[in-house]
């Protein structure tokens, strides 16, 4: 009865927060007040506040991530709405997927290295640069672990977003490839929902690289693993 009752009040408090949080961020659009930063936050002090155990917590909010299955299934639509240009232009989306795919990990793992991090937290680090389902998946493949993996997609995101605010202002990007590009690959989920903002035809390409930036990211981790060990 106990254990029911708290994966009701977890599961309840989890989504309610972020729902709040969304309607705070859409009220004042503010990078510290955006729902992926704010909720994790009022989720830790309250942990914190009531000395509540992670097991409590990951027990009433594990099928949440069990939807990313779903949604990593789901992430084929986008890919097919958009098959008219990814045959107009795949060769320059298969050059911008390998060298912002590369920039990443390698930049995570040497970054990592010269810092002294090492063992699976540097391995958490690699898929940093992906969208939460392909980054949980190729943590773990490569031996990463994938709760901390997700806590840096979101960070990476939040910076993504808000330092790729400032260089669509500095950088001489004058095409929509360019600008969805910059934002797909280097912010993920968060990037793209910026690149709507920017304009459709930007959101619709920064959309389609991150889901290619993701599938291979996936499809090469067992190379990546090789290479890392």
């Amino acid at each position: 009865m106990i254990q029911v009752l708290s994966f009701c009040l977890w599961s309840v408090l989890t989504v309610g927060v972020y729902v709040i949080c969304k309607k705070i961020h859409n009220r004042w659009p503010y990078a510290w007040t955006m729902p992926l930063l704010l909720t994790p936050a009022v989720l830790i002090a309250l942990v914190l506040a009531f000395d509540v155990k992670y097991s409590t917590v990951h027990s009433g909010t594990a099928w949440l991530v069990t939807l990313l299955g779903p949604t990593t299934v789901a992430f084929a639509a986008p890919i097919w709405r958009q098959r008219e240009l990814i045959r107009r232009l795949w060769l320059i989306l298969v050059i911008g997927v390998v060298v912002g795919s590369l920039t990443a990990m390698g930049s995570s793992f040497v970054l990592a290295s010269l810092l002294g991090i090492n063992g699976t937290l540097r391995l958490s680090l690699v898929p940093r640069s992906i969208s939460t389902p392909f980054a949980m998946i190729m943590s773990t493949d490569i031996g990463g672990n994938a709760d901390l993996t997700s806590a840096f997609v979101v960070l990476t995101g939040i910076l993504g977003v808000i330092l790729g605010e400032s260089l669509l202002n500095i950088l001489p990007l004058r095409t929509h490839m360019a600008k969805g590009m910059m934002l797909g690959v280097g912010a993920h989920g968060m990037g793209t929902a910026k690149a709507q903002e920017v304009g459709e035809t930007e959101g619709a390409i920064a959309g389609l690289v991150m889901v290619l930036t993701g599938v291979v990211n996936v499809l090469v981790a067992p190379l990546v693993a090789m290479v890392l060990s």
